[in-house]
């Protein structure tokens, strides 16, 4: 399942590094819903929980994107939209899915951001999209034949690439109606966000996308996956996927020693200190991200079987607590903390 921000399944146009994944791994590919037969699911429970659960991704990464804004040099639309395409699902439901989802165009938006631009423009759930400006989006020979997310990532992409600053004019069929609605201008900082599905607490960001796994969805509530989408969210705004490899760091079983090691663990502090103010920036109690490394850190970090490339959960908490005793109580929102410059520098 997916989005971006755009969000993937995610916000238009958005979509992360890694929280509990060692850095030397690559993020993972996109990936659509689990491929689910008809015959043994209640397939509009199953495909409402995921919708639900997508807009709560969306929502948390809206308001990191649009708040943090200021900070970020590499903007692009944020209006509050959770796309997906009806060819990221697999062949087996396709059938199913116009009855759930609309899709009276290949892509389709899954969910909408309350009070975002896209909601107050009057856009809601099953709207197909067939251009934006007056430009058709491209839909994928690729993924006809099989679950393939190509169409949905060059949608947000498309998305993506429109300037920030501008209004959106968006092509939308609703009932066999062809409609123009123009959304208001709500620059975000550039990222893609999606959640995967499966069995484990994974995240992870990789410079373009942000990468959150559907059991924190059932774990967490709002507030504390908004400190691990704020940390993935970071490892972005940083670009430290691209600074270590300018690094030349060494990935695979030699990431976790020596320099390697260093620079990781590096990137990951920086990560979770400008997640404080990512959060807060958001509206969210940055006391959220002492509570989660204490309370829920071991759940995510594999305690003593935790890479030596990320800092103990213990080291985490106390970081972050100390980053949150620098921010004065009167300090503006949105706070531009000094570690932004940090993005321009070597590692």
């Amino acid at each position: 399942m997916s989005r971006p921000f755009i969000l993937s399944s995610a916000v238009i146009a958005l979509s992360a590094f890694l929280l509990v994944m060692p850095p030397e791994a690559p993020a993972a590919a996109p990936v659509a819903a689990t491929p689910v037969a008809a015959a043994d699911t209640d397939d509009a429970a199953l495909f409402g929980a995921m919708r639900d659960a997508d807009l709560r991704l969306g929502t948390i990464a809206w308001r990191l994107a649009t708040a943090n804004a200021p900070l970020c040099r590499d903007r692009a639309p944020t209006p509050g939209l959770v796309i997906h395409a009806i060819d990221q699902y697999d062949p087996a439901v396709r059938k199913t899915l116009p009855a759930i989802f609309g899709f009276e165009a290949p892509i389709a938006v899954e969910a909408v951001v309350p009070g975002s631009a896209a909601a107050k423009a009057g856009i809601i759930a099953n709207d197909g999209i067939a251009a934006v400006n007056g430009r058709p989006l491209v839909v994928q020979a690729a993924g006809r034949e099989r679950a393939d997310t190509a169409t949905r990532d060059t949608a947000q992409r498309q998305i993506a690439a429109e300037p920030a600053d501008a209004p959106l004019r968006l092509t939308i069929l609703r009932k066999g109606e062809r409609r123009e609605v123009t959304v208001a201008a709500q620059p975000g900082c550039r990222s893609r966000f999606e959640m995967l599905m499966g069995p484990g607490l994974t995240a992870s960001a990789d410079g373009d996308i942000v990468q959150i796994g559907s059991r924190f969805f059932e774990r967490f509530d709002d507030r504390m996956i908004a400190v691990v989408v704020g940390h993935e969210f970071s490892h972005n705004i940083l670009r430290h996927r691209e600074r270590l490899d300018a690094a030349g760091v060494k990935r695979g079983i030699l990431s976790e020693f020596g320099r390697n090691g260093r620079l990781f663990r590096q990137t990951e502090t920086e990560a979770d200190l400008l997640g404080v103010h990512l959060i807060r920036n958001a509206g969210y109690d940055p006391q959220d991200a002492v509570r989660f490394w204490r309370e829920h850190g071991g759940e995510v970090d594999g305690g003593i079987f935790r890479s030596r490339t990320h800092p103990s959960s213990s080291a985490r908490a106390d970081a972050v607590a100390a980053e949150i005793a620098t921010i004065p109580k009167n300090a503006p929102i949105p706070d531009k903390p000094a570690l932004i410059a940090a993005a321009d520098r070597p590692l």
